[in-house]
């Protein structure tokens, strides 16, 4: 017996012809039986699908996820890391696919974080990109960009400007307004008055990482004002709710 043959008998097992049929049957070679991978999954402890469930991974996110789901206006007040932005976008992707929403509207003041890029070239929506990218990319991280791209094109995801909100009423939506902090208390008020029937509002913000002039932020204002109010939740994050890296909350308690 050769070696490679040998080899062969020690992998399969022994040849026997007599379990195929047909006189050309010492030229069919058999599947290797009990070493290879079966799609009968007898490995019954391997994830055999993909879901991406949403899991807090803080006391804070827990209360947050909780506050979406009961109540129809939600702001998210905490520092960088908590995972604000994302839990909302989270929560509002899993609306839309249950059915719970028709649209989903994303909205962001361009506010320059100390730099300009109105030099930039392209047309409005070119200049607008890079200040609308996080949403993107908390977007892409729930869907694949085709299918992202498919609901932008078919208008079941929208994303804007604040200055775009004006005179908008939005029914059935779920609605993420993002980096509050640099809205004006009058931006904020004429965002929060868009609210529709049948919706959902989370605004989302950090109060000490505002990039307008000292004063002009109003995202602290109003929290502060609707901490009164029975429908409307305020969840506060703290640093102990920071997911990114550990190094984020060591910096923030020294910055």
């Amino acid at each position: 017996m050769t070696k490679r043959a040998l080899k062969r008998t020690v992998r399969e097992g022994a040849f026997d012809q007599a379990q195929f049929h047909g006189d050309d049957g010492g030229k069919v070679r058999r599947l290797p039986v009990g070493n290879g991978w079966s799609p009968l999954g007898r490995d019954e402890d391997r994830e055999q699908g993909y879901l991406k469930t949403i899991k807090p991974k803080s006391d804070g996110q827990a209360e947050l996820i909780k506050a979406i789901d009961a109540k129809s206006l939600v702001m998210a007040i905490g520092p960088a890391g908590t995972g604000k932005t994302y839990l909302a976008i989270a929560k509002a992707v899993e609306a839309l696919e249950a059915g719970k929403v028709a649209r989903i509207v994303l909205s962001r003041p361009a506010v320059e974080a100390g730099e300009s890029i109105g030099y930039l070239p392209g047309d409005m929506e070119d200049k607008l990109a890079p200040y609308l990218r996080p949403l993107y990319d908390a977007l892409s991280d729930r869907l694949s960009m085709k299918r992202v791209r498919a609901l932008i094109a078919e208008g079941a995801i929208e994303i804007a400007p604040v200055g775009y909100m004006r005179g908008r009423t939005l029914n059935n939506a779920f609605v993420v307004i993002d980096e509050a902090q640099n809205c004006t208390y009058g931006q904020l008020k004429m965002l929060l008055t868009r609210l529709g029937w049948h919706s959902t509002m989370v605004v989302t913000g950090d109060p000490n990482q505002s990039d307008l002039l000292t004063g002009l932020s109003g995202l602290g204002d109003v929290a502060d004002r609707f901490e009164v109010l029975p429908n409307v939740a305020v969840v506060r994050l703290a640093e102990q709710d920071i997911v990114r890296h550990p190094l984020v909350a060591e910096m923030l308690g020294v910055l």
